[in-house]
């Protein structure tokens, strides 16, 4: 298709099935540049198997997946491998915080900067001004800036997922896929990772994939719906709250005060 203005990605009649079974099923998904979308879903509705597809671990049977890094690029992902996916600026965030519990969260974010990687820039490395610059801008973005120096493996759960986030952001992504970030969190660090993800909203596109609708619901972003790995619906979260097809799928029963994911 044309590269339409302000599109980052478009997933188009994807299909992916595992041994028979439909784990995506003839998907259109569309997303904008700066857009943040929250993607919500019963268990096994495609949403691993969704992020899966653009990251390159999976690739569809049928159907296109195309990134548009700027308006003059189009990029077919389906034929590309997930390091190279990676490198043109797509980072994924899993469930559980993958960080290095031993080194100290500046020391974190140093090795996950945007840099060269191949064995002789490896070799000849040396930190500047401006990567410590960038490190500082992080910490303070994922409010880890009093904390620089401690270990990692000493973060709370939550606090850790803010460090991976950060990871993520020293690696310059334009599209980051972020699954349940708010997963084990309190009350008071799942608000402040959704002021977190908000303030990101804009400098990069954003798909959330979460549980907790009272997080989806502090987000305030548009929301679709993944069932069957196909999407039923898509809107605000009052519209998709109070869809009856919707509160069928997530509880079996027409009336509830809200959504279950």
């Amino acid at each position: 298709m044309p590269n339409p203005p302000g599109l980052v990605l478009a997933l188009e009649s994807v299909t992916k099935s595992f041994d028979g079974f439909k784990a995506i099923n003839d998907l259109n998904f569309y997303l904008d540049h700066g857009e943040m979308r929250a993607v919500i879903g019963p268990n096994g509705a495609g949403k691993s198997t969704f992020m899966d597809i653009v990251t390159g671990r999976t690739r569809p049977d049928v159907g296109t997946v195309t990134y548009y890094p700027d308006h003059a690029r189009e990029i077919d992902l389906t034929t590309m491998r997930e390091y190279e996916i990676n490198k043109l600026g797509i980072g994924r965030k899993f469930q559980t915080p993958a960080v290095y519990e031993k080194l100290s969260i500046w020391h974190n974010l140093l090795i996950s900067l945007n840099r060269p990687r191949d064995l002789w820039s490896t070799l000849t490395y040396r930190v500047t001004e401006e990567d410590k610059d960038r490190i500082e801008e992080i910490l303070k973005t994922v409010s880890l800036a009093t904390v620089r120096h401690d270990q990692a493996g000493a973060l709370s759960h939550g606090k850790k997922q803010w460090l991976e986030i950060g990871m993520l952001l020293a690696q310059e992504p334009k599209l980051l896929l972020v699954d349940e970030p708010a997963a084990g969190m309190s009350d008071a660090e799942t608000e402040r990772t959704a002021e977190l993800l908000l303030s990101l909203k804009g400098k990069h596109s954003i798909v959330v994939i979460e549980h907790d609708m009272e997080f989806i619901r502090r987000l305030g972003q548009k929301v679709t719906v993944l069932v069957q790995g196909h999407v039923m619906k898509e809107g605000t979260i009052d519209e998709v709250s109070e869809d009856e097809e919707v509160r069928s799928v997530y509880l079996g029963r027409k009336r509830e005060k809200k959504v279950a994911a």
